[in-house]
């Protein structure tokens, strides 16, 4: 039996789907769907140099990488694989294959250090630290039961506060663009990112399948968005938080929480009966305000660098 690694085919449904199954077998916190997949492989910025590759056995997709440069970071050469192999397919070497053909593209483009998100776990770990990679900062995934748990009540907006939703900006988003740029680029990481493309942040961001427009609330302050929770899902029973945040001028004063508690009470209405999210653990007050939801730590990465050359 013999482990190859080629790139993914948008075109083959079976690849498509393949790249799925896997991931959701080894990732199950995340949200994705076939029509995700592609849109990420054909909308995603070229500056990325973006790839999605498969190991394939026998004809059986048992791995997955992305692979790509942080092209919005303001610090050149950073790179990123991440690399998930079907949990009943470890010990092939498809792992370690995905890795080497990821680390060669990068190189070859420019990037001198990649990162890597890694489960915390010994044999996960063990094989980053195998490949070179050393350990850096950790993230929790977390999971709230939309079905049987119980949401916080909905609050009335504070006087002057008006809830939307995404869609209501559907004629110009631009104002949630320039929201999104701003709370990005505070986001804790070890790569930062300037979103300065509007064009690109409309392919990759607003037009992305997973992308609920109507479940995405936005808390608005005399006219001007403040603070939102972009709701991603997969259409049937599965709802994540792609972004959550406040604008520097608006913060401290609940604006986010307002806008989740809403979007997760719609969520729910609407039948999505599992709601994920994932914080950086030291973002304190955001792990705060989803434990005040009900969300639960149901996994954890561990974000690995190696320098290259």
């Amino acid at each position: 039996m013999t482990v190859i690694v080629r790139d993914l085919r948008p075109e083959v449904p079976a690849d498509v789907e393949g790249f799925v199954r896997v991931r959701r077998l080894a990732l199950p916190f995340m949200v994705s769907t076939p029509r995700s997949v592609v849109h990420d492989l054909v909308r995603t910025h070229p500056d990325a140099r973006f790839r999605q590759l498969v190991a394939e056995e026998d004809g059986e997709i048992i791995g997955t990488a992305q692979v790509g440069l942080a092209h919005e970071s303001p610090e050149p050469g950073r790179g990123f694989v991440n690399v998930y192999v079907h949990p009943g397919r470890t010990r092939r070497g498809a792992g370690s294959l995905l890795t080497r053909v990821g680390e060669e593209h990068l190189s070859a483009h420019g990037a001198t250090r990649v990162y890597a998100w890694v489960l915390d776990g010994p044999d996960n770990r063990g094989f980053a630290e195998r490949h070179g990679y050393r350990a850096s900062r950790s993230a929790h995934f977390l999971r709230l039961d939309l079905a049987d748990g119980t949401l916080p009540p909905l609050q009335a907006p504070p006087p002057g506060v008006e809830l939307r939703t995404a869609a209501d900006f559907a004629d110009d988003p631009r104002p949630l663009f320039e929201l999104d740029a701003e709370t990005t680029a505070d986001e804790p990481s070890d790569v930062g990112a300037e979103i300065t493309d509007y064009e690109a942040w409309i392919e990759e961001t607003w037009r992305h399948p997973l992308l609920d427009t109507g479940l995405s609330t936005v808390a608005v302050v005399d006219g001007r968005p403040a603070a939102f929770t972009a709701a991603r899902t997969d259409g049937a029973t599965r709802y994540s938080s792609g972004m959550t945040g406040t604008a520097r001028a608006f913060r401290g004063r609940g604006l986010a929480k307002l806008a989740k508690n809403d979007s997760l009470h719609r969520a729910r209405a609407a039948g999505y009966r599992e709601a994920f999210t994932g914080n950086d653990s030291g973002n304190g007050p955001m792990l705060a305000i989803n434990e005040w939801f009900g969300y639960e730590i149901c996994a954890t990465e561990v974000r690995h660098v190696r320098t290259l050359g």
